[in-house]
This record gives C-alpha cells, structure tokens and sequence, in this order.
C-alpha cells in the first residue's frame, strides 16, 4: 500500500482565538488517536491536505515535532459549503493487528456488452475489507471486458488480494451491462401495431 508522509505541527487545543488564527494562515486541526495510543492534537496545512491521493486507499507517515505515527485517514469534517475541510481524524495503526477500511473499486476493460450497445452501470464504487495494515490494497482491480449484455458481477465474484477478506453482502451487485433499451421500444411500438 503507498505511503505518504506529512508534516504536522503540535496544536493545544480549547484556545479559540490560535484555532482562528491557524485556520486563516491555512492549517487544519487534526486528532490523532488509535487503540492504546495517547491522543495527539495537530495542525496539517491545507497545502499538504489537498496533495493527499484521492480515489485510493492509503497510509500516512505523520511526523508530529520529530514523533512519527502511522496512520490511516478515518474520517474528514466540511464545512457547510461541502468543499473546504474543517478537521482531520487519522487513526494510529501502531497497535493494531486488523482494520476495517474502506478500499475503492478500479474497473478496467471494456465489456463485450457495451460493444454491443449496452451500458455499463457500476452500482458499488468500493468494499469494505479487513486485512492486517501491511496487506491492506490502495484499491481493488475488477476485470469487466468478459462481462456479455445483461451479465453482472457480484461481491462473491470477486477475488480479493492476499491477506484481505471482503465483508460486504455476497449477493450484492457491483456492477452490470444493462441491454439497450431503444429494442424495448421498437418492441412496444411492434405490438402496438399489431393490436391495430
């Protein structure tokens, strides 16, 4: 999994008047915390926030004054406009043996079905899976060219990398070639006539 390292900066929180001062300087507050760790709190300039990857699954090398944590980001807080972040929560990796995360899906190919007029219709756009931090994939890669007019795969369908396990509903669809529907018309414009 790729890793991706930060600097960050001490922050003390419950002082309002540094929180304003940080935020108009580009900081964001940052909690970091993790299964028997002491909780951190931190400043991560907005520069170094909107470099991260996105569309993956990835770890993050924070050096808070020389302390290095590992962690994964957990969760982002917006602001009301829904595009500026206003808190970072990273969750420290250093004791734990299995995570649960959410890993995205990358479909490559081009469906047979869709050749032949269909439409490709991706119905999940990523699992949740388990593994041990150093197994965990920044992505899952699903092969759809095999997939013919109304075929569809599901989460039993695919197989996941080594060391992790998917904990999503087998059943559930994740993706499916959807048959033109310009037949179902003609069709209904054909029996149409013939009533007449």
């Amino acid at each position: 999994m790729r890793r991706v390292s930060v600097e960050l900066s001490r922050r003390i929180p419950g002082s309002k008047g540094e929180t304003k001062r940080k935020r108009r300087e580009g900081f964001i507050p940052v909690e970091i915390y993790g299964k028997g760790v002491e909780n951190l709190h931190a400043w991560m300039s907005l520069r170094d926030f909107m470099s991260l990857p996105h569309g993956e699954t990835f770890l993050l090398e924070a050096n808070v004054n020389g302390e290095k944590r590992v962690c994964i980001l957990k969760e982002v807080q917006f602001g009301w406009l829904g595009d500026n972040p206003i808190h970072v929560d990273l969750y420290d990796l250093s004791n734990v043996t299995e995570i649960e995360v959410e890993v995205p899906i990358e479909f490559r190919g081009t469906p047979v079905g869709v050749e032949l007029g269909g439409t490709f219709e991706v119905l999940t756009h990523s699992f949740t899976v388990k593994a041990k931090p150093s197994d965990l994939p920044d992505k899952i890669v699903i092969d759809v060219s095999g997939l013919g007019l109304g075929s569809a795969i599901h989460v039993r369908d695919v197989t996941p990398p080594p060391g992790c396990v998917i904990l999503d509903n087998p059943e559930e669809t994740v993706a499916v070639v959807v048959e033109p529907e310009v037949e179902e018309v003609q069709e209904a414009g054909e029996e149409e006539q013939a009533s007449e």
